[in-house]
């Protein structure tokens, strides 16, 4: 027994002493030893150079994730468009969730260079969808991350847009968090356009100066949205929600757009509101003024706003800016239903293209055409129903017919439409002319219900169409 401790002792010496070797020795990856982008790394700094510099890195075949919203990097991404055309480089692929500005990899004359690849589309690569140049993956906002923790996808390189480092070499992910922490702790090289213009947001927005390879100065304006008073269509149906949905001491999730700004408008009586959205608009700033958004009923996060990612004004930016009070998290928190069911009263505030007279929910498509993605929909509609304290609501808000007079409330989706928020999830629809509660309803009772709410000239024809699909009238008994 002596014997053989004796030789395990001198084995374990030799091993150990060859590991503290080859750790001194060894080649260190990007990293070091930890992936987290708020760890410095000593002794590393980032190449400052041109945009089209940075990309000198890309090959063909390889995969790169692309910030988005008012994040979106236009100017280095750009530049990766021209070097990509100059060095006729093959089959590249960009990952990114909604972004703005040309999309420039996506036109025609790139077509085998790149090849843009949607967790969320907006309307600059819809085209690109719609004739096969293109490609979109149907997912739930909340679980994009696990694209890259799952290795799903790898990106060889990221690029973000960011704030300029400060004492301590902190740059702030700024108006994007969402899925992009995600991606850089999962990517070989980070290419980064440092930005003046980009509110320094806190939270999980953080990243050290350490982590990038490739800046890339710029100063430029962020893309900017909303500002347009709403509609009397929309403010009725702010109206409609805010005097009869919305509690005081809820807790609100709301998109972009015009109906969700015309609800803030109409919450200015409102106590104790607290906003735990992924995303959230200026309309926010107002009610923040005037003390009806304290965050304080909130049980996590209380006396803060969460959000994951933003695009709105500049007064917007300009608010969050430097700003404590607000917390960009990642979008695999602020969206999980666990989260969201916790917080009080919580009211989820959703738009649609089209419901069908039994309670489906078509938002991602019109017809076969991909039109945008899943979004938040459902994880914000799940989380408020199965909220803590019962008494959690789901909203699905629309205008009863578009502007051209065609009727958003249908007997049947479009054919090939995607169905988003199932007759199941499904508890209140609101347009402009009342509210339909469906929860527990029948399918006739939801029939009725959704006849009520639509526009007074489709409502005969709805009528008759309930009648043939459901073999009996619709009825509110």
């Amino acid at each position: 027994m002596l014997i053989m401790a004796s030789v395990a002792n001198r084995v374990s010496t030799k091993v150990g002493g060859f590991l503290g070797i080859l750790k001194k020795t060894a080649p260190r990856t990007y990293y070091t030893y930890v992936n987290e982008p708020s760890q410095p790394i000593k002794g590393k700094e980032p190449k400052w150079v041109c945009a089209e510099e940075a990309f000198e890195c890309l090959k063909s075949d390889q995969l790169v994730y692309a910030q988005g919203a008012a994040a979106t990097p236009v100017h280095c991404l750009n530049a990766m468009t021209e070097y990509g055309k100059k060095t006729c480089l093959k089959n590249v692929r960009v990952v990114h969730m909604h972004t703005e500005g040309p999309a420039s990899y996506t036109d025609p004359s790139c077509e085998g260079i790149f090849r843009s690849v949607s967790v969320f589309m907006g309307a600059n690569v819809r085209k690109a969808v719609a004739e096969g140049r293109g490609d979109s993956i149907p997912i739930f906002l909340h679980e994009i991350p696990l694209l890259f923790y799952r290795k799903i996808l790898q990106p060889d390189i990221s690029i973000i847009h960011v704030s300029p480092p400060d004492q301590h070499g902190y740059c702030s992910l700024g108006t994007s968090v969402d899925s992009v922490r995600a991606a850089l702790v999962n990517s070989k090289i980070i290419i980064a356009q440092v930005n003046e213009q980009m509110p320094r947001t806190f939270g999980d927005a953080i990243i050290h100066i350490s982590h990038v390879d490739y800046a890339v100065k710029c100063d430029a304006e962020l893309p900017q949205h909303g500002g347009r008073p709403p509609s009397e269509v929309e403010s009725k149906i702010g109206n409609l929600i805010a005097q009869n949905l919305v509690e005081d001491g809820a807790t609100l999730q709301m998109g972009i757009g015009n109906i969700p700004d015309a609800v803030l408008a109409a919450l200015k009586n409102h106590k104790d509101l607290g906003i735990h959205s992924e995303m959230f608009s200026g309309g926010v700033i107002d009610l923040v003024e005037n003390g009806c958004v304290t965050n304080n009923r909130k049980t996590i996060h209380k006396g803060r706003i969460v959000g994951s990612f933003l695009i709105g004004t500049q007064k917007l930016y300009d608010f969050v800016d430097n700003n404590p009070f607000i917390e960009m998290l990642t979008i695999d928190y602020v969206n999980s239903t666990k989260i969201i069911a916790q917080q009080p009263k919580m009211t989820a505030i959703n738009s649609c293209i089209e419901v069908d007279l039994t309670g489906q929910v078509c938002s991602d498509s019109i017809g076969t055409r991909m039109y945008s993605g899943f979004g938040g929909q459902v994880d914000f509609i799940r989380g408020s129903a199965e909220g803590f304290d019962g008494k959690g609501k789901p909203i699905i808000a629309l205008p009863s017919a578009t502007n051209k007079g065609v009727s958003k409330i249908v007997p049947t989706l479009k054919a090939g439409a995607g169905v988003v928020t199932s007759r199941a999830h499904v508890h209140y629809i609101v347009t402009e002319h009342g509210i339909a509660q469906l929860f527990g309803k029948t399918l006739r009772q939801r029939a009725y219900a959704l006849i009520q709410i639509a526009h007074p000239d489709h409502r005969a024809a709805l009528e008759k169409a309930a009648f043939e699909r459901l073999k009996c009238m619709p009825t509110a008994d």
